[in-house]
C-alpha cells in the first residue's frame, strides 16, 4: 500500500550550489496529481534536458494535495532528478499562489512555469526558452488553433471571450493570456511577484502588469497541445470568482500609470 507523503515537508538538494545563481528553473505546480505523474515528469523532464543541452533546475510545489502523492513518487523525483526543490503547502490556495511561492524559492536566471502534466509539448518549452536567450523579458505561450479542436465547448467559448476583452478592454497585444506556458528574465519575476490573483487569472494579471505598467519586452511563442490532454471541468463558483478577478484587473487598466523601469536585479554570479 502506498504511504502518504509528509503533510508539510520543503526538500531542498543535499548540494549547496542549488542554492547559487544558474540558468534556469522549470516551475510546476501540483495539487490531487493523476495517474503515473511522476514518471510523465521525470520522461518530459529528460526530453527537455535532450533539448536544451543542459539540466534546468525543478521546482515542485504541492497546493495541498489530499491525495495523489506518497512517498515513492517523491523518491522516483529525487533519485531521477537531482536538483529538484519539493514544497509542500498545508492548505489549498490556488494555482496562482502555488507558482508565487514555487517563482520565490528560485535562484535562477530565467523561470519557466507550466503545468504538472507538460501539457504541451516539450519542443514548445524550448521555443520559450529560445524566445527568452534572444532577449524576450517575458516569453507568453500562445495555443495554436488545433487548441479549439480539442477543448469543450464552454471551454472554448470562454477561452474565445476572454481573448476578446484581453484586446479590446485591456488592450493587451497578447490576447490568449491563460496559456499554462511561460517564462521570464529577473525583470520579469520581479512583475510575477507582484501578482495578487490567486486562482487562474493570475496570467492575465501578469501580463498586464509587464505590458501596461512596466513596458517589459513581452514576446508571443506559438505552442502546440500533446495529444490526448484532458481539461478539468469548470464550476459555476469559478467562474464567478474569475469574473470578479477580471474586473479587478480591467479596473487597473482604467485608473493604473505607468511605472518607472524596474532596478536591475544584483547579480549572483560568482566571477
Amino acid at each position: 500500500m502506498p504511504q502518504p507523503a509528509p503533510s508539510s515537508e520543503t526538500f531542498r538538494p543535499g548540494n549547496s550550489k542549488r542554492e547559487d545563481a544558474h540558468e534556469l528553473d522549470i516551475v510546476l505546480p501540483c495539487f490531487n496529481p493523476q495517474g503515473n505523474w511522476a514518471i510523465k515528469i521525470v520522461n518530459s523532464y529528460k526530453i527537455i534536458t535532450d533539448l536544451l543541452g543542459f539540466a534546468p533546475g525543478l521546482i515542485l510545489v504541492n497546493d495541498g494535495s489530499s491525495s495523489g502523492i506518497d512517498v515513492a513518487d517523491l523518491d522516483l523525483l529525487r533519485k531521477a532528478i537531482p536538483s529538484l526543490i519539493y514544497h509542500q503547502r498545508l492548505e489549498n490556495k490556488g494555482k496562482g499562489f502555488t507558482l508565487r511561492e514555487g517563482v520565490g524559492l528560485s535562484h535562477a536566471d530565467f523561470v519557466i512555469y507550466t503545468d504538472i502534466d507538460f501539457p504541451y509539448r516539450e519542443e514548445s518549452l524550448g521555443d520559450v526558452w529560445q524566445a527568452l536567450q534572444r532577449g524576450a523579458q517575458v516569453a507568453a505561450g500562445v495555443k495554436d488553433r488545433h487548441y479549439y479542436e480539442e477543448v469543450p465547448a464552454l471551454r472554448r467559448a470562454i477561452s474565445k471571450a476572454l481573448r476578446w476583452m484581453s484586446t479590446r478592454l485591456l488592450r493587451l497585444e497578447i490576447s490568449d493570456t491563460q496559456c499554462g506556458l511561460k517564462g521570464f528574465d529577473a525583470l520579469g519575476k520581479q512583475v510575477f511577484m507582484q501578482t495578487r490573483i490567486e486562482r487562474y487569472l493570475f496570467d492575465l494579471e501578469f501580463l498586464f502588469l509587464a505590458i501596461r505598467r512596466h513596458q517589459l519586452r513581452v514576446v508571443a511563442v506559438p505552442v502546440s497541445l500533446k495529444p490526448g490532454v484532458t481539461f478539468s471541468k469548470m464550476r459555476f463558483r469559478l467562474l464567478l470568482a474569475e469574473a470578479l478577478n477580471f474586473l479587478r484587473v480591467w479596473s487597473l487598466s482604467l485608473f493604473s500609470r505607468k511605472a518607472g523601469p524596474l532596478a536591475e536585479p544584483k547579480s549572483t554570479q560568482t566571477p
